[in-house]
């Protein structure tokens, strides 16, 4: 466990990163942090490198605090990555990381490789916004900090659904409705409510979605042409593989999302077999047990028959493992 204040020591500049196409865990966690260490630590620059905020979350306000944009030779007393796996993922703000004079990590991905000076890594944390809580005051978490925290644990467990969510979660989502926030309307607004675009994506995703693997597996694509023809954003197919893990007697769910012509961003999710960041890592990927992801190069069908390799090899091992009991 890491002391902030300890951190912080004899810093006048600090910089703050997240990861690229940022999600509710990776923006709650950045702007719940930056506007602790802006109200807290007004004495220290604190500046925050982040992607254009997807739209679900901007009902939060700040869309306006994060960089877009590195000043070329700028250097930090600190940089804090937060939610990365690899300093691969921070992208455009990777340099700022490379020349700030100290680095930390924190992080819950069982992936992660340690790539900071120093690192607060804890794979069963539910999320990187829970492992923030446990680094601030908590008595000087306002209301505002504690939205933004609340939202990014929300995200990450799926509204307190999915296996990550343990004990100590939920007592860091109590503490933090104690602080008066409106959890229902976090929760409806940034996670439940949906755009129309999303809805017509997600309805394009189930309709043509094919089981696989004995019904095992659910996988659907998505092509750029797709992408066009509806005006979608990347953000709008947020929580699609989510929903096809819904299927029943589906284990694994898996979507395609075309990057570029023969590249694919990969998502996958399981239940209680499979571990999928080990699938994801074999492909240069990463992330948790249940959820993880990948970038794949190939056709569709390539990238699925790779994928499936690896899965059913943990499925068959599974199976075998419960005839010997």
């Amino acid at each position: 466990m890491i002391v902030l204040n300890d951190v912080l020591k004899g810093k006048h500049s600090v910089a703050i990163g997240g990861h690229i196409r940022p999600d509710g865990d990776c923006v709650g966690s950045t702007l719940g942090l930056y506007l602790y260490l802006t109200t807290y630590y007004p004495e220290i620059e604190t500046d925050l490198y982040l992607e254009e905020i997807p739209e679900a979350f901007q009902m939060m306000g700040h869309r306006d605090v994060p960089k877009h944009e590195i000043v070329e030779g700028k250097v930090y007393d600190l940089f804090m990555s937060l939610d990365c796996g690899d300093a691969r993922r921070l992208g455009f703000s990777e340099p700022v990381f490379q020349n700030a004079k100290e680095t930390l990590c924190v992080d819950h991905h069982i992936s992660n490789e340690s790539f900071a000076d120093t690192n607060y890594i804890v794979p069963d944390a539910s999320s990187t916004s829970e492992l923030v809580f446990r680094l601030l005051d908590e008595e000087k978490i306002t209301e505002e900090i504690a939205s933004f925290l609340y939202m990014g644990i929300v995200h990450d467990t799926g509204v307190f659904q999915y296996s990550c969510t343990s004990p100590e979660t939920m007592e860091v989502g109590a503490a933090l409705l104690r602080k008066g926030i409106n959890g229902s309307a976090i929760i409806d607004g940034t996670y439940f409510e949906k755009s129309y675009v999303q809805n017509q994506m997600l309805g394009k995703a189930l309709l043509e979605s094919m089981m696989i693997l004995n019904k095992k597996a659910v996988v659907s694509v998505i092509r750029l042409k797709e992408m066009e023809f509806f005006q979608a954003k990347p953000s709008d197919l947020d929580g699609i593989v989510s929903v096809l893990r819904q299927t029943r007697g589906v284990e694994v769910a898996i979507l395609l999302y075309e990057l570029e012509p023969q590249t694919f961003k990969v998502s996958l999710r399981s239940k209680e077999i499979v571990d999928v960041s080990a699938v994801a890592k074999y492909y240069g990927g990463g992330g948790h047990v249940r959820a993880a992801g990948v970038t794949m190069k190939g056709s569709p069908h390539d990238v699925i028959n790779n994928l499936t390799l690896l899965i059913e090899r943990q499925l068959r091992a599974a199976e075998e493992k419960n005839e010997e009991k």
